[in-house]
């Protein structure tokens, strides 16, 4: 039986290697990747394939949900729209009450 090491105890990847996991699950194409981290197309294009190599992965989408199982990934912030209720409240008002 062989034993293989926990990637998330195993020092195999960097900060770069965690931002492009997180970039490519959020759905980035490789130039975006590239163009955020200031880094070369090709060069994002080599370490997506190391990692997809290093998780056992056959394809970017595959890579996305290894990385998630093993708890590479940051918890996404859902982003809230925000919404002053008491200006709207007094706003609804306000115009009802003037006509």
């Amino acid at each position: 039986m062989t034993i293989r090491p926990n990637p998330c105890t195993t020092p195999l990847f960097d900060t770069n290697d965690r931002k492009i996991l997180n970039l490519l699950y959020a759905g980035r194409s490789d130039a975006s990747i590239a163009r955020q981290l200031d880094m070369g197309h090709r060069t994002v294009q080599r370490r997506i394939q190391r990692l997809m190599e290093q998780l056992q992965a056959n394809g970017r989408v595959a890579l996305g949900a290894r990385a998630q199982e093993l708890g590479l990934l940051q918890p996404r912030r859902r982003e809230r729209p925000v919404v002053n209720s008491d200006a709207a409240d007094h706003g609804a008002g306000n115009s009802s009450s003037q006509r």
